[in-house]
């Protein structure tokens, strides 16, 4: 059984103030081809479908249009659940309608699929909340999926139904991911995990989260560790981090498959991928990343002449560009202008001035490639002579975190 990982679309999503609508319709269009080509059985769909909570309708399009594509008329079932960014109750609202096309959405962690059979299609043989198991007309084996869709800690554990609100998040999810696997998922089917949460493994190095992206990790309080996974699992399809790996920790593959684009300058220079899974009951599976050609490459480039500039800008026309450069003096606007017009897609100019003086003597230098978080470093100690404690930074994070929602 060939099963097509993906997560991480934001469709809707803007570069600072430029769109990649059309940048989306390709790739949309590149991973369905994949799906067509590769006869992917199942598609996965690990999260943030959207990249808010009221995405524009352009985006709502594409998704419905993409994931009805990828169904091949109600025979390959999609499975996609809602990510940090989505709505939840948005995700879940067009389910009856969505079902009879072979689209089986979960916004909310308690959703139950009903048991139907899709005509000329698959038929949902099993199901409970967080948890649904297909039947495929050309395999007589199933396919069991374990689904936990992103929603905070009080929510997981509200919707878990857990009676001692206190549970730690990882025992509370071990138990309950172990509770459904040792009913349903034994060594008769494939057996699959898909969440949208952030998982690494334990003692394993933390994790970077994606540069404007709403954080899910708040200090330490949020980690899921991987060996909270049921042993039946056979690999645990992951969406929240936007750069392809297998975090480890378990018997079984535990993989993020990568965002479809590069959605921030921190991503420059990564290659973006969707995962095809082959996998048959009882045994390992083998998994596959599939570079993703499409979209614009985001590119952090560093000059100190405009004209070396300009250059690079004409010889690579069709890229997303953060551009810093470096003079003596003040830039000219004519000289800003060069710049704009040999390119369309410069997103920021950063200039550095570099003249000498007494003043300059004595203001510290700060390095503008880092992260926002080390930026608010940088400027506290400046204020206070001193690095902030780890409870500023979480708030610090949180108050990023809502900011973006808000946005």
């Amino acid at each position: 059984m060939k099963i097509l990982h993906t997560a991480d679309w934001h469709l809707g999503k803007k570069l600072d103030h430029f769109s990649r609508f059309e940048e989306q319709k390709k790739v949309m269009n590149e991973i369905c081809a994949i799906a067509d080509v590769q006869n992917a059985d199942v598609v996965i769909v690990a999260g943030d479908l959207f990249d808010t909570f009221n995405p524009p309708v352009e985006a709502v399009d594409l998704l419905y249009k993409t994931l009805k594509k990828l169904t091949n008329n109600g025979k390959r079932p999609v499975i996609a659940i809602a990510g940090n960014h989505d709505s939840p109750d948005r995700i879940d609202a067009p389910n009856p309608l969505a079902r009879a096309c072979g689209i089986l959405f979960v916004g909310n962690p308690d959703v139950t699929i009903p048991k139907v059979t899709i005509e000329n299609g698959f038929e949902i043989t099993q199901s409970e909340n967080g948890f649904l198991e297909i039947q495929l007309p050309q395999y007589d084996f199933p396919i069991r999926i374990i689904t936990t869709p992103y929603a905070n800690e009080m929510r997981l554990k509200t919707y878990l139904g857990a009676e001692n609100k206190e549970e730690q998040l990882n025992q509370l999810l071990q138990d309950s991911w172990a509770a459904l696997a040792d009913i349903y998922c034994d060594t008769k089917g494939v057996n699959i995990l898909t969440t949208h949460l952030y998982m690494l493994k334990r003692g394993g190095e933390i994790l970077e989260e994606p540069e404007g992206e709403k954080p899910l990790r708040i200090g330490n309080a949020d980690i899921v560790y991987t060996d909270c996974i049921p042993y039946q699992i056979q690999y645990t399809a992951l969406g929240h981090l936007h750069r392809f790996q297998n975090v480890g920790g378990h018997l079984s593959p535990v993989v993020y498959s990568s965002s479809p684009l590069s959605y921030s300058f921190s991503e420059a220079g990564q290659d973006k991928k969707v995962v095809l899974i082959e996998a048959q009951p009882n045994e390992v599976v083998k998994f596959t990343d599939i570079p993703l050609q499409s979209g614009r490459v985001l590119h952090r480039k560093r000059f100190e002449s405009i004209d070396e500039a300009v250059t690079w800008l004409l010889e690579n026309p069709y890229c997303l560009v953060e551009l810093t450069l470096v003079s003596g003096t003040f830039f000219a606007s004519q000289d800003l202008k060069r710049i704009h017009e040999s390119h369309d897609g410069i997103i920021f100019i950063i200039p550095i001035v570099t003249k000498d003086g007494n003043a300059e003597q004595h203001t510290p230098k700060v390095n503008l490639e880092q992260n926002i978080q080390g930026l608010f470093k940088d400027y506290f100690v400046s204020k206070h002579k001193q690095e902030p404690n780890e409870e500023l930074l979480d708030l610090f994070n949180e108050i990023i975190g809502s900011q973006a929602k808000n946005e």
